[in-house]
């Protein structure tokens, strides 16, 4: 049998109606921004393999660097124990971040980040003898499949069949010129009862590439400082060069108390999450007191693997070469937004950084399950490049390291398919 019978037999898939799937490609190895099918065909990896792999699949100094480290420590119980590439990891990242950001608390992956850092917010009132336990999030965010990532995410296709057990949440809209003042007001409202506002800064990912501006996050945020409103920035997509800057809050005033990371972290390597916060956060959880304690952990926690990787992708990321290289992207998808702009087939074109996003037209409201979607995958995938559109809405999140070539064969194809389907 082949790679793809067998799987067929034992596997089941995410995000996937295994009744009827479309054909999952067997891939036997990559290389830069190429997967290689067992059948020989070659595939650009357009969209990151899930928006991970900033600096391409099997990159030599990445695997260098997890092949020391297996051989050295492959993995420690991360309570009562401590290693060199978890505490290094955690030197090198926090000056990174924007703000304060003082302490780096490990998970295994972007929900889990999430998980904590709502966690830490929930108890850091209860540690502090106030009562506060509504949390504010954005009506189309996206957070993760975990009970509590779930609950700060817009109701949708993903949360539907758990939403009666799903905690409440005050959901406002992105943010503009003609409702900031009404968001603003609302949060006022509520400040004696909010802990926290969880939010994707400038790009909601899942819910498809949606944007706006960092001057209305700004005023969000400097209304919850000023009622004590923890916030929580959720970079689990945006970190790591994909808005342009290193992390997408670099263009705020205002800071957050947390930070949620992982996808680009390892370089797309292996899972792991990261949650930091600043000294307000974590002296909180100070006391003589056992119960306030973050009762929290995962037997992965501080993986060194994990944590190799990702300072073998930091490594990378710093390079000069890499920020030129966000910088060539986000300027070619800049130009080519131009050059479709007004497109009768188009609805919106939406583009930050390394992200293009292009919505069609389909005379309905975008959505996940839209019919558009598969027709606009396979098509793309017979002409050897792998897009996964969010319904209507397709969109290129490449690896760093994509060519020009490359680039405007996605682009060309593009513009094929906006004369095809």
């Amino acid at each position: 049998m082949s790679l793809a019978e067998r799987d067929e037999k034992v596997i089941w898939h995410p995000y996937t109606q295994m009744k009827d799937p479309l054909p999952h490609v067997p891939v036997v190895r990559a290389q830069g921004v190429y997967l290689f099918a067992e059948d020989g065909k070659k595939y650009i990896d357009a969209v990151s393999s899930w928006w991970v792999n900033i600096h391409g699949h099997a990159h030599p100094h990445i695997a260098e660097k997890v092949a020391e480290q297996l051989r050295t420590l492959e993995h420690v119980i991360f309570a009562g124990f401590t290693h060199e590439p978890a505490v290094q990891l955690a030197e090198r990242l926090l000056p990174l971040l924007p703000g304060d950001q003082t302490k780096v608390f490990y998970s295994d992956n972007g929900s889990t980040a999430v998980e904590v850092a709502l966690k830490m917010c929930l108890q850091y009132w209860t540690n502090t003898s106030k009562a506060r336990t509504k949390i504010i999030a954005f009506k189309e965010a996206y957070h993760g499949d975990t009970f509590g990532a779930m609950s700060v995410s817009g109701r949708s296709i993903f949360t539907d069949p758990f939403n009666a057990l799903l905690f409440d949440v005050e959901f406002i809209d992105l943010p503009n010129a003609g409702n900031i003042e009404q968001l603003k007001s609302r949060i006022n409202y509520l400040s004696n009862e909010v802990a926290c506002f969880i939010f994707e800064p400038m790009v909601l990912g899942a819910s498809g590439m949606l944007m706006y501006d960092a001057a209305y996050l700004d005023q969000l945020i400097e209304c919850c400082q000023k009622h004590g409103i923890l916030t929580i920035a959720d970079e689990v997509m945006t970190g790591f060069g994909r808005t342009g800057k290193y992390f997408s809050c670099e263009a705020l005033q205002n800071r957050p108390d947390i930070f949620c990371l992982s996808k680009g972290l390892t370089g797309g390597t292996m899972p792991l999450g990261v949650t930091t916060c600043n000294n307000k956060m974590f002296n909180a959880f100070l006391s003589e007191d056992k119960l306030k304690t973050l009762y929290h952990g995962h037997s992965f926690t501080a993986n060194p693997v994990a944590c190799a990787a990702a300072l073998a992708s930091l490594d990378i990321l710093l390079e000069p070469d890499t920020l030129l290289n966000i910088k060539r992207i986000s300027e070619s998808h800049q130009a080519f937004a131009a050059k479709i702009g007004g497109h009768p087939k188009l609805k919106n074109i939406r583009q930050r950084g390394t992200i293009l996003a292009m919505e069609w037209e389909t005379g309905t409201d975008t959505c996940y399950l839209n019919g558009l979607r598969n027709q606009l995958y396979l098509y793309f995938l017979e002409r050897g490049i792998v897009m996964r559109p969010l319904g209507n809405i397709l969109y290129i999140l490449p690896p760093y390291v994509i060519s020009n070539e490359d680039l405007e064969y996605i682009y060309q194809t593009i513009l094929q398919a906006l004369k095809d389907i």
